[in-house]
């Protein structure tokens, strides 16, 4: 590709409000532009990289029995009242109405697709197990878009969905997608570790997320080095000490969903007043969709914390609701926990029958019965392990990409007095199968050296009038500044040698 015919250009200074580094560096390099708050367009480099993401994924997919198929943006909403979730998430679900009066939604994720899906295909016991995953578009109407691709309203996700006729094939399935996704994050080169997570709006009986360690990330992790214990915030759990001095009491409005109605409960929590509340923690106790604080007096239900002693008011329920903290003691082995932030990059949840049991996809067993089916759902988020990947791999100069999701593994500069031979050799690389990215343009040695920085290819190739006196083209590895001469004649060789060991 010749960079003299390229849509995007570099720019000289991120746009303004943009707030962490890789995403500057993104829209710098010309890899992505924003459309509107939490949605962008992928050029050209940004495309290149995410197929390269994306045909890992697959690879990897493939490996595990997967079939690709490819299940629509659009849902009607019958999918989502069938399970329920259509009244359980509120405006982050994207709803619409079409011409004809029938009620819409964009895709926040498609386990109710699948689910459709499976009670039209499977009848029999014969037929599973099965893995089918897709690379889709998705929407989450998120009121607080933020640090570009991390954080964005329309995303794109590797989603995959086991079908299985028990838990035991439910548990192999899981524990196959654990390994591939740290195969696939290696073969990227994204660093990551994998928590205990909260299952969320997805429901069923386990899951585990996939993280990145950063400054930038949202999610708070609570890390024991003494034996390994990993774990959400939202999840975590710790060694309360037996004796609690104070405590301290906070209200919430819970809105609960029964069927198709929202009702609306006064909770008092109850807790000493050394801990903070989790709200994640006291939703699921409640079963609640949403909280949110209130200083009503009056109170439906008192729930009081299970480490707090000594409480002498009224008790209608005793549970864990307090919050794991920087130095709290690890249920395991004692040692104190420390935290951590993080970006969440995947997902894998053990769904059972949360899906099939309600929308009625059941197989029939070899005794004849009908049973549902076990499901679980895996997911990868593509354009924010796009950022997460621009976070992690960036210098001074700019971006220092990876050659396995390099948008082009070679940059070639023309300068002064070497445009023939640059020439020349562009059209030996295409023909040897090399992907290259050609700076053809008329502009001075700064400008090139200076993008050649910021959009951060595996290996750079200088070809002037000075390198070919020097006996040959100047060959830079990105990643280390490790430099040297190759000879005009074996460069293609040079080159494919490299790219190969690179890899």
């Amino acid at each position: 590709m010749k960079m003299s015919r390229l849509l995007n250009e570099t720019l000289r200074e991120a746009p303004s409000a943009t707030e962490v580094a890789g995403h500057q560096l993104l829209l710098r390099a010309g890899f992505v532009r924003q459309v509107a708050a939490g949605v962008f367009s992928y050029l050209h480099l940004g495309q290149r990289t995410l197929q390269k993401i994306e045909a890992i994924m697959r690879q990897e997919m493939d490996a595990l029995g997967g079939q690709e198929i490819k299940m629509p943006l659009v849902h009607p909403a019958a999918l989502w009242q069938a399970s329920g979730r259509w009244y359980e998430i509120d405006a982050e679900l994207g709803r619409l109405v079409d011409r004809n009066g029938r009620s819409l939604t964009l895709a926040l994720s498609h386990e109710e697709t699948l689910a459709d899906l499976a009670r039209q295909e499977i009848h029999s016991y014969r037929q599973l197990p099965q893995l089918a995953y897709h690379i889709q578009t998705k929407w989450r109407d998120d009121p607080r878009p933020r640090a570009g691709l991390v954080r964005s309203r329309e995303f794109t996700m590797l989603d995959s969905y086991s079908l299985d006729a028990d838990e035991a094939g439910l548990d192999g399935q899981y524990q196959a997608h654990y390994d591939a996704y740290f195969r696939i994050f290696a073969r990227c080169g994204l660093p990551v570790l994998a928590v205990q997570a909260d299952v969320g709006i997805m429901g069923g009986t386990l899951a585990h997320e996939f993280m990145y360690l950063t400054p930038i990330g949202e999610d708070t992790l609570l890390l024991c080095d003494g034996c390994g214990y990993r774990a959400n915030r939202q999840v975590a759990t710790f060694h309360k000490p037996e004796s609690q001095q104070g405590t301290q009491t906070v209200q919430f409005v819970a809105e609960l969903v029964v069927g198709e109605e929202k009702r609306e409960r006064v909770v008092t929590a109850v807790l000493s007043q050394n801990f903070q509340i989790n709200e994640t923690k006291l939703g699921h106790v409640l079963n609640a969709q949403r909280l949110r604080p209130t200083a009503e007096q009056a109170t439906d239900l008192w729930l009081v914390d299970d480490g707090l002693t000594g409480w002498s008011g009224q008790v209608d329920k005793v549970a864990d609701i307090a919050a794991a903290q920087e130095g709290d003691t690890c249920t395991n082995c004692g040692q104190p926990l420390r935290t951590a932030r993080a970006v969440e990059v995947a997902n894998i949840f053990k769904l059972g029958t949360r899906y099939s049991g309600t929308m009625g996809a059941t197989f029939v067993n070899a005794q004849d019965e009908a049973r549902p089916i076990v499901m679980g759902s895996y997911g990868i988020g593509v354009t924010r392990l796009l950022a997460c990947l621009a976070e992690h791999h960036r210098d001074e100069a700019g971006l220092v990409w990876p050659v396995r999701v390099a948008p082009y593994p070679v940059h070639l500069l023309a300068l002064r007095g070497g445009e023939e031979t640059a020439e020349s050799l562009y059209q030996q690389l295409l023909q040897a199968g090399v992907d290259v990215l050609y700076d053809d343009r008329d502009e001075r040695p700064g400008v090139k050296f200076n993008d050649a920085g910021l959009i951060g290819l595996p290996l750079r190739l200088t070809v002037s009038q000075r390198s070919l006196v020097m006996g040959g083209v100047e060959v830079q590895v990105r990643a280390g500044g490790e430099t040297a001469v190759a000879p005009v004649a074996t460069l293609v060789t040079y080159v494919t040698s490299w790219l190969a060991s690179a890899r």
